[in-house]
């Protein structure tokens, strides 16, 4: 019974199931993210639907490589990677924009849309916790979720500060620490990517010599 591959089949279903939700969730918080926070004006915000449409589309890459080889799963981690960081580059773009142009954030709308995302960032860490030690394309999932905690955070912070003091560099300064956060995230998942096609590699290369 135990080559009979239902083990593995099993652990295919759970990863699919956990990886639909997270892709619904993410995608479903972009949008809404997106629109009020441009209507809010808030940076930190829009920084953070854009890393929420990263992580949907990380989701979704992620599910083409569920039972697929190491290699597709590192390559599909790679691809995660360097999305990251391209949406990562484009929030700094338009928070210079935004500081060269100006801004009035709205505070009490940052403050209620980043509190939700918080919730459904909280959902989607909890989801795929028990996966978080997983391959490559699982561990890249998890590290993108607890980063959007971290930036629910911040954008909440912002809004409050912003709230206190009415001072929006508050706001371009937590879009700016986010769009980092997302780019060293990216990072991170390009260096795990490349070891873990290292790896496969001396593993293939082993079995030869065998």
């Amino acid at each position: 019974m135990s080559d009979c591959g239902c083990e593995f089949e099993a652990q295919t279903q759970a990863q699919k199931r956990v990886l639909i939700a997270l892709l619904v969730i993410n995608a479903g918080m972009f949008l809404l993210e997106f629109v009020l926070g441009w209507i809010a004006q808030s940076t930190g915000l829009i920084a953070d639907s854009l890393d929420m449409l990263a992580d949907a589309s990380v989701y979704a890459i992620s599910l083409y490589a569920v039972g697929q080889g190491i290699s597709e799963k590192a390559r599909a981690a790679r691809v995660s990677g360097w999305l990251q960081i391209t949406l990562g580059l484009l929030v700094l773009l338009e928070i210079a924009r935004r500081s060269l142009m100006g801004s009035d954030p709205e505070s009490l709308l940052m403050i209620i849309v980043a509190s939700v995302a918080l919730v459904a960032n909280v959902i989607c860490l909890a989801l795929i916790r028990r996966h978080r030690d997983g391959e490559v394309h699982m561990r890249a999932s998890w590290i993108f979720s607890a980063n959007d905690v971290i930036a629910n955070i911040g954008v909440i912070t912002a809004g409050v500060l912003v709230w206190l003091t009415d001072w929006r560099w508050f706001d371009l300064l937590i879009g700016t620490i986010v769009a980092g956060v997302v780019i060293r995230g990216g990072m991170r998942i390009l260096r795990e990517a490349a070891l873990e096609i290292q790896q496969s590699g001396s593993q293939a290369q082993e079995k030869d010599c065998s």
